[in-house]
């Protein structure tokens, strides 16, 4: 389970990079909800030391449990329908184990780490479309779970990384074509739905708040006080900032200090980023993520085999792309959604599964011998 590694090949600059931008996060938390200060403090701290320890396990001896991982998850996201799920803000999402856990969040990990040795156990037939169907297929258990939660941003985030794992393992760029093909009309179509009120997926399919968020988005104007509510008072928040901020845990009256602002510390902490540290600070918080995202692609592309190329891009595409909806939606750019901004957000769940993603990173890069 364990090797013998070179100091020498650890990747302290991935590292260091993922402590100041959770700093960020524990600053902007802590000053948006000074009570949950032990929490972050301490969850940060558990989520560092388990990367650590992760690191150092070989990622080769953990793939070797993928389908015991496939399993335990399903479990997991089922239990959530079970009297020991929690409803929060109408959506039933957490789990009462004598704490609060978020199985969705593990969810993202576990599929990582199942796909990347499924795919790599099959990679000549990756090609295959029937193969695709069947990765398809595995990734459809899960995905119908946590729909039914309901979580649907979760299921698009977790649905983009799993295409990127497959683009990184080789899939015939026909087969990307045709599911542009497919997908770009198909977003129209949603779009349209939600606009025209034809009611053929908002209501049937999809939940009509779905659609009222995707109006809200476009006609902000129309929806003040509920749906844009948040969107439009984050983007005074941030624009209030100006390019150096009000200061850290500023006494000042503030869009974040009245109120306006309901879940600064998680889904709209970029808000609170905005308003403290200003341009400045929101500009070093975009790039430290885009940094974490190419890093691990850079550890991807030299990764020892396929199974760590894929771990290593399944773990920058989830970094990358939630940070980039998370800090789109914020900004007005995208609809409103659920995903929390990597290692910033509060919510332990969040951290400890980012944290152990990049454990299992960090361990990816101490098996290549090249040089990064």
């Amino acid at each position: 389970m364990l090797k013998k590694y070179k100091i020498t090949e650890y990747d302290f600059f991935l590292v260091a990079m993922i402590l100041i931008t959770n700093i960020f996060g524990i600053l902007a938390v802590t000053s948006s909800f000074p009570t949950l200060k032990t929490m972050v403090i301490g969850g940060s701290i558990i989520s560092f030391l388990l990367m650590i320890f992760l690191s150092l396990v070989d990622y080769t001896f953990l793939l070797k449990f993928n389908w015991l991982f496939y399993i335990a998850n399903l479990v997991l996201l089922a239990l959530i329908f079970t009297p020991m799920g929690t409803t929060i803000n109408g959506a039933r999402r957490w789990l009462n184990l004598g704490f609060r856990f978020q199985p969705c969040e593990a969810a993202k990990i576990i599929l990582i780490l199942f796909f990347a040795q499924f795919i790599m156990k099959y990679k000549d037939k990756v090609k295959d479309i029937r193969f695709i169907f069947v990765c398809f297929a595995l990734l459809g258990a899960p995905i119908l779970l946590i729909i039914g939660q309901p979580d649907l941003s979760t299921c698009i985030m977790i649905f983009v990384t799993f295409a990127c794992m497959l683009f990184v393992a080789g899939m015939d760029w026909r087969l990307v074509a045709i599911a542009l093909t497919v997908a770009v009309p198909l977003v129209l179509f949603v779009i349209g739905d939600a606009v025209n009120g034809w009611g053929i997926v908002f209501g049937k399919v999809l939940k009509v708040y779905q659609g009222e968020r995707i109006l809200a988005w476009l006609h902000p104007e129309d929806f003040t006080t509920d749906k844009a509510y948040q969107t439009l008072h984050s983007l005074m928040a941030i624009g209030s900032g100006g390019i150096r901020g009000k200061g850290y845990n500023t006494d000042d009256v503030t869009v974040l200090n009245a109120g306006f602002i309901s879940e600064p510390q998680s889904d709209f902490v970029f808000a609170v980023i905005g308003e403290e540290f200003g341009f400045i600070g929101g500009c070093a918080v975009i790039i430290l993520i885009l940094i974490i995202s190419v890093r691990c692609f850079m550890i991807s592309f030299r990764a020892k085999d396929k199974a760590g190329q894929l771990l290593a891009a399944g773990m920058g595409a989830w970094v990358g792309f939630q940070g980039f909806i998370n800090i789109s939606v914020v900004t007005g750019l995208f609809p409103n959604t659920g995903l929390p901004l990597p290692f910033i957000s509060a919510g332990t769940s969040a951290i400890l599964s980012m944290y152990a993603g990049m454990g299992i990173v960090l361990n990816v890069r101490l098996q290549s011998n090249k040089y990064i």
